[in-house]
């Protein structure tokens, strides 16, 4: 009887089976996660405030959906994950240019979260296996640690391609690398749970520096597709995926060998040995590497500058511009130096938030309401010049 028990559980996982496809459409998720958030909030310029009250009510639907399915549902869960994925990138964003909190805090924060999950879940549940999603509890655990794998994934990816000047095209592939480091240890016999665990924390980084890369501009280093055809290709994508899943079933664990797929317990002694060298190594190379790039990749500055006076004229200047394209009802004209004012600011951003990272934030996100209002889909006059002329302000303020 407990074996048939066992059986039905897993017969009613409510996660899919581990393959290609899962990684797949992992990946297309997380490249969704940054091109969409940015699509809904400076595209159509809703805002950072409001795409993530948006994207978090949707996000809050598809759970709701999940957690009352009785089984493993492609569709439902799969679009859980690109709301988690969106949803998670935004919490991140509005920690660093909503309330100002470095991605260094973020980084620690977000890892403590996640190991302080991963921890009450194995306590209570003595596994972290995904193969063993049958009940409610172990299902709230496991979507609370997919959420802070996303927030935590935006974060590093962040810190490393923007604010140590590393780009989107190298950080994706130093994340890749690891990932085909973490395939190969898996290989040798790491631990399968912890193997899945890192590689699903990798590939929020990736699938992000993937989608900037597509949808950044050629001049920001990008292939410059925009975030609507990138977001749409990969909607696309993975409704493509979904659609294919739930027909052919690839993703759904066998009944015939349903007692085989539960994970065997191996030996505890190994399985932390191995998980402490893991972490032991992610904190040597991540803060030799946070270190490495301070010092090479970020400009260097003097000790005794602390503000940035004298460094934004530069920006004024665009934006002066700008203002006279608006009056002159030249849209056009001010899109190309929205451009412009996007690439010098992200090409400056390890330099300025170095130097005062306080003053960086605010300005940042007066700049990210003038691109939101220039680049709306039907521009404002009086609203471009509005949020301009407040820029302009806060920036001519901090330059002086």
């Amino acid at each position: 009887m407990p074996a048939n028990q066992d059986k039905m559980k897993i017969m009613l996982s409510k996660v899919p089976e581990v393959t290609i496809y899962f990684w797949i459409i992992k990946v297309l998720c997380t490249t969704v996660g940054e091109t969409f958030a940015d699509f809904i909030n400076v595209n159509l310029g809703f805002g950072l405030t409001t795409t993530t009250l948006m994207m978090g009510a949707a996000f809050i639907i598809f759970l709701f959906l999940q957690l009352r399915a009785t089984k493993y549902v492609p569709g439902i869960y799969w679009m859980t994950v690109v709301f988690i994925s969106v949803f998670g990138t935004l919490v991140t964003d509005n920690m660093t240019d909503g309330i100002g909190v470095p991605l260094e805090t973020s980084t620690i924060v977000f890892s403590v979260l996640l190991a302080l999950t991963f921890l009450l879940w194995y306590m209570s549940e003595k596994t972290l296996s995904i193969h063993s999603i049958f009940t409610r509890k172990r299902e709230v655990y496991y979507w609370l640690t997919i959420l802070f794998t996303f927030a935590l994934g935006t974060a590093v990816g962040d810190l490393y391609s923007e604010q140590l000047g590393l780009g989107y095209l190298k950080t994706g592939i130093i994340v890749a690398v690891i990932i085909a480091c973490m395939f190969v240890a898996w290989k040798l016999k790491l631990n399968e749970i912890l193997a899945f665990w890192i590689a699903y924390i990798l590939t929020r980084p990736l699938g992000a520096s993937l989608g900037d890369y597509l949808s950044q501009s050629k001049v920001n280093g990008g292939l410059d597709l925009g975030t609507t055809v990138t977001s749409v290709i990969f909607l696309a994508a993975i409704l493509v995926i979904i659609v294919f899943l739930a027909v052919t079933k690839y993703d759904i664990i066998n009944k015939t060998v349903a007692a085989e797929v539960i994970p065997s317990k191996g030996n505890p002694r190994l399985v932390w040995a191995q998980t402490v060298a893991v972490l032991a190594v992610f904190l040597i190379v991540g803060i030799g590497g946070y270190v490495w790039c301070s010092n090479n990749t970020v400009p260097q500055v003097a000790a005794s500058q602390t503000t940035l006076s004298g460094q934004l004229s530069d920006f004024v200047q665009i934006e002066s511009d700008m203002v006279s394209d608006i009056a002159a009802n030249d849209f056009s004209s001010a899109n190309s130096k929205a451009d412009q004012l996007e690439h010098d600011w992200d090409k400056a951003e390890p330099k300025l938030r170095k130097i005062d990272r306080k003053t960086w934030t605010k300005i940042d996100g007066t700049i990210d309401d003038v691109l939101a209002a220039v680049r709306s889909k039907n521009p404002s006059a009086s609203k471009s010049k509005s949020v301009l002329d407040e820029s302009l302000s806060v920036i001519q303020s901090a330059n002086q």
